[in-house]
């Protein structure tokens, strides 16, 4: 009786490790994956406090915390059970889809600079107190898209675990989802709320924390264009390198791949130690840049002499029309 006991005890022993065995990897998989598609959690993080630009400070949080719960959605939902449908029954197609994903990056990339290059530039935009329905109708533009941001998320995240049993992927996107989502609107609740919490330090009789918050409330700007720079370099190398990693493994031109990892493996060599590995990185990523930059433009210039890409005051990706409140009268340059 004694030794059958101890036998259940050990097998249940054996079978903890296994589990806890399969914890960790599930975890450093969720890592791996979601450090590869940090370029889109960066640019998802820029886009979302557009949507709070000029919204009443008591809607900020409400506003983000509904625009996140829509994206935990688009992505356990919607994004993720077609994603391992795919991969399952039809991972030849996976990436042919990251392509497809990387052009769309680029685009919005080159499309974010010709913007800036073009002198459209965003206007101030007053605070209003705005409908529930004009709400919701920012809200749902928001989570539209966040579903675009996030199956690139998703589909990034996948092609790293594609190699891991059915359950492994299911549960190593499951946690890149929730991870990702808190991270992004985590950061993202932060940044919109910083003006108001250096708002409210200037107002304490502390001189440190008057000075704290003026500072703060200057930060705010740089911060933005900060975020929206970084965001915009990240879809210009992700798209790049996506573009240039999956060319060459479905065989339809390697040359590019093989130059560009041939020089990247002579900087290596020829710089040892961490410098050289950084450099070697770098040497990757530009060139994964320029390449999403040269793909973009050529796409922007495509799309602009299509019919629906012929709107001159088309806003930059990520932007969104503002409600102004009835009775209100609109900025000059609104139009």
């Amino acid at each position: 009786m004694s030794a059958g006991l101890f036998g259940l005890l050990d097998d249940i022993a054996a079978i903890a490790k296994l589990a806890a065995a399969s914890v960790d990897d599930v975890g450093a998989a969720a890592g791996r994956a979601t450090t590869k598609a940090a370029g889109v959690v960066v640019d998802d993080t820029a886009v979302t406090p557009q949507y709070v630009h000029g919204v009443a400070a008591n809607r900020e949080l409400p506003i983000v915390k509904r625009i996140a719960i829509g994206s935990i959605r688009n992505k356990l939902l919607l994004i993720l059970p077609a994603a391992l449908l795919l991969s399952q029954f039809l991972p030849d197609l996976l990436p042919i889809i990251l392509m497809l994903g990387g052009t769309f990056l680029a685009y919005e990339g080159a499309h974010k600079i010709w913007h800036k290059v073009a002198g459209h530039h965003d206007h101030d935009i007053p605070v209003t107190e705005i409908s529930p329905e004009a709400e919701k109708e920012m809200i749902s533009g928001a989570i539209r898209t966040d579903l675009i941001l996030s199956a690139e998320i998703m589909v990034i995240a996948l092609d790293e675990v594609a190699a891991e049993s059915f359950w492994s992927r299911l549960a190593i996107l499951v946690v890149v989802a929730f991870a990702i989502t808190i991270a992004v609107y985590g950061v993202v609740a932060a940044i919109v709320k910083m003006d108001d919490t250096g708002l409210l330090l200037t107002q304490r009789k502390s001189g440190l924390a008057k000075k704290v918050g003026y500072g703060l409330v200057a930060a705010m700007p740089k911060l933005l264009a900060v975020i929206s720079v970084v965001g915009t370099v990240a879809m210009l190398w992700v798209g790049g390198h996506i573009l240039l990693v999956n060319v060459h493994e479905v065989g339809w031109w390697d040359a590019p791949y093989d130059w560009v990892h041939g020089l990247e493996h002579d900087v290596e060599h020829a710089v040892h130690g961490f410098l050289g590995a950084t450099l070697a990185w770098l040497v990757n990523t530009g060139i994964s840049a320029v390449i999403g930059l040269v793909v973009g433009a050529a796409v922007v210039a495509v799309v602009s002499v299509l019919p629906f890409g012929r709107d001159k005051a088309a806003p930059e990706p990520g932007s969104v029309e503002r409600p102004v409140k009835p009775g209100a009268t609109p900025p000059a340059d609104a139009h």
